[in-house]
């Protein structure tokens, strides 16, 4: 019986046979999907730094971390939805999966409109708090703004992605990114090229573009039979709430801090002028592609354990772990190391300018080079929240590394002031994450003393 409603539900069946293709399978849609989403974001940096200018360049790059944080919160809030919705697949159950989804599309939507607002209300400070220059301060603040108006489709985009690929649906979110980004690119060659709008013609193509991608998904799921997603019909269920929000704040928590450990790092390089902002925000591009590929693993770990942890397929959770970890370190250190040997060449894809060159070249060394590191720690926090203890790894990644990196700025840093130096702080807390995950793998006694859940018990 479970085999067929596996069969019926899911396009992967995470349950059943050989894992590793299965999580290669899976995974690649969920890195492409990120992987093409930070390319259309590079076109987009390309496209002003070409057709704008230095000061367009560095607005939109002043903004990178702050978007990084608004993306993030997202797609952590996402994931209690996509654990759900796997553990009541799991638990051969399908009765409330319909409920699930609706709550979650309403939910999606309400906390989008109190981002938006939140948001607008915030984005001064935040641009002042990362010591924006004055001389691009105005388009930097534009640029935000524009973007925020953005935040509710983006926030339906990552639920209804996160829903589908917990059924082993992780192709169709890929496509919905496709279409979305594509039309991105096209927009801003429009808004930038033709009518000069700079940062505000950035900002509005990434809206519209998000908007279509969480239409597509919409779509899907009031198409699916298993979903039944109504337009006529929303309703919320709060016991459902309370169980998305259990799971999805701590995960938004582990990659707010993330960020915002990285807004003080933002206003650190700030202080190093337009030059430095700019190759910062080159060399970030790079970090963005070989980090997401580690993330996707993270997430198909979140999911394939989900399942089978609710089925009691603990020795199958072992599995997952391992050869999830040992895919994400070969697939990073495949997508960096050309980028490492030929940095002159990628990074003057995006400006012809040798000193911003330069800059970005010593970002690319002291963090990119060390990257595939971060498997370390994104894999296993990706099982623990798959089994139910989201705040363990969100607890470790806020020590080891929003308040590792904002002791290093103020204190080593501080004092030996230089971007080497200060982009140091990255591997370093890297390292201290992955201990103080691995401390709480073994203090959570994973796959051995925690009960497997009762199968028969209703949410």
């Amino acid at each position: 019986m479970k085999k067929e409603m596996q069969k019926k539900t899911t396009e992967v069946d995470m349950l059943h046979g050989s894992l590793a293709k299965k999580l290669l399978l899976f995974t690649l849609p969920i890195a492409l999907s990120s992987i093409l989403q930070q390319l259309f974001n590079a076109a987009d940096t390309s496209i002003v730094g070409y057709f704008g200018n230095a000061n367009a360049l560095a607005a939109v790059g002043t903004n990178g971390e702050i978007v990084a944080l608004i993306v993030t919160l997202s797609s952590g809030l996402a994931i209690g939805a996509n654990i759900l919705v796997a553990n009541q697949i799991g638990q051969n159950k399908q009765d409330n999966i319909s409920e699930i989804v609706q709550t979650s599309v309403v939910l999606a939507a309400l906390a989008g409109i109190i981002g938006l607002i939140i948001g607008q209300c915030v984005a001064l400070p935040l641009l002042r708090m990362i010591r924006t220059p004055q001389e691009i301060f105005s388009a930097a603040e534009s640029y935000l703004r524009i973007y925020l108006a953005g935040y509710p489709f983006l926030l339906i985009y990552d639920f209804g992605a996160a829903i589908l690929r917990a059924r082993g649906d992780s192709r169709y979110p890929f496509i919905a990114l496709t279409v979305s980004g594509i039309m991105n690119v096209v927009l801003n060659l429009i808004l930038v090229v033709m009518f000069h709008f700079d940062v505000a013609g950035v900002a509005s193509a990434t809206d519209i573009s998000t908007g279509i991608s969480a239409w597509m998904v919409l779509q899907r799921l009031r198409r699916d039979e298993i979903f039944q997603l109504s337009f006529r019909h929303f309703h919320i269920e709060w016991k459902y709430v309370a169980e998305i929000l259990k799971m999805g704040i701590p995960s938004a928590i582990q990659g707010a801090v993330f960020c915002f450990a990285n807004i003080f790092v933002q206003a650190s390089v700030n202080t190093f002028g337009s030059v430095a902002i700019a190759g910062s925000t080159i060399a970030m591009n790079f970090e963005y592609f070989a980090y997401y590929g580690i993330t996707a693993f993270g997430q198909t770990a979140t999911t394939f354990t989900s399942q089978n942890y609710a089925a009691g397929q603990t020795g199958r959770c072992r599995k997952i772990l391992w050869q999830c970890l040992g895919f994400s370190v070969l697939c990073s250190l495949i997508m960096i190391e050309p980028v490492i040997i030929f940095r002159n060449g990628f990074s003057g894809l995006f400006s012809a300018d040798k000193a911003v060159i330069e800059s970005a070249e010593i970002r690319i060394m002291c963090i990119l080079f060390f990257e595939p590191v971060c498997s370390f720690y994104e894999i296993p926090a990706g099982v623990l929240r798959g089994v139910g203890h989201a705040m363990l790894p969100a607890v470790s990644t806020m020590v080891g590394t929003c308040l590792f990196r904002i002791v290093w700025i103020c204190t080593v840093f501080r004092t030996h002031s230089s971007l080497a130096m200060l982009y140091h702080a990255f591997p370093l807390s890297w390292v201290l994450t992955i201990m103080l995950v691995a401390i709480s793998f073994v203090a959570a006694k994973l796959f051995g003393a925690y009960k497997i859940p009762d199968k028969n018990r209703n949410i």
